[in-house]
């Protein structure tokens, strides 16, 4: 059986519930809801595990804050045996509008601490991500305040809908692969 590891990027703690810099953990979150399962702590990450059309996905949200996201995703390729070719990683992106996706098979960091340290970790530009837009809506200097802030009022009513089409890409990435995912997903 196929196995696959999809990890939503994130920060963990109470004080960055609901940020626009946890999208990743937003996706991770829903597709755990839908397939009924719960996570559990475990080493470098929460986990959850479940089957879609006979495969396995490991779907983890790690415990290592952004920056050190590398740390645990490797750790997890190992533990599991899964290839990077396997690895899906939902990540925030300033340089979308907000709620878009876009799904790459390699590229960039794009400034994104968390892609740099999984390149710096894996040692490979080479794993698909998929890129949740939260637009840059914000002034100079104010990156950071903008990112770790909470999702506005708007956002927050087009959230769910914009979380399940992210969730149904990788449902996509999993069963049907990269390449059809990409030219499914891509033009929403």
């Amino acid at each position: 059986m196929s196995k696959f590891l999809i990890a939503g990027l994130g920060n963990i703690g109470e004080e960055y519930a609901g940020t626009r810099h946890n999208a990743g953990f937003e996706v991770a979150d829903a597709l755990a809801m839908e397939a009924g399962v719960l996570f559990r702590n475990d080493r470098l990450a929460s986990v959850a595990e479940f089957k879609y059309k006979g495969k396995q996905i490991i779907l983890i949200k790690p415990s290592t804050y952004m920056n050190l996201s590398g740390k645990a995703i490797n750790y997890w390729l190992q533990a599991e045996r899964i290839k990077v070719e396997n690895l899906l990683v939902l990540v925030d992106e300033l340089a979308f509008p907000f709620g878009q996706i876009r799904i790459h098979p390699k590229g960039s960091d794009g400034g994104h601490n968390g892609l740099k340290d999984i390149q710096a970790t894996l040692g490979t530009q080479n794993y698909a991500r998929l890129r949740f837009g939260i637009a840059a809506q914000f002034g100079k200097g104010k990156q950071v305040d903008y990112v770790l802030g909470k999702w506005d009022a708007e956002e927050r009513k087009l959230l769910p809908e914009r979380v399940k089409l992210a969730a149904d890409a990788v449902k996509m990435f999993v069963f049907a692969g990269l390449q059809q995912t990409m030219n499914a997903m891509n033009s929403k």
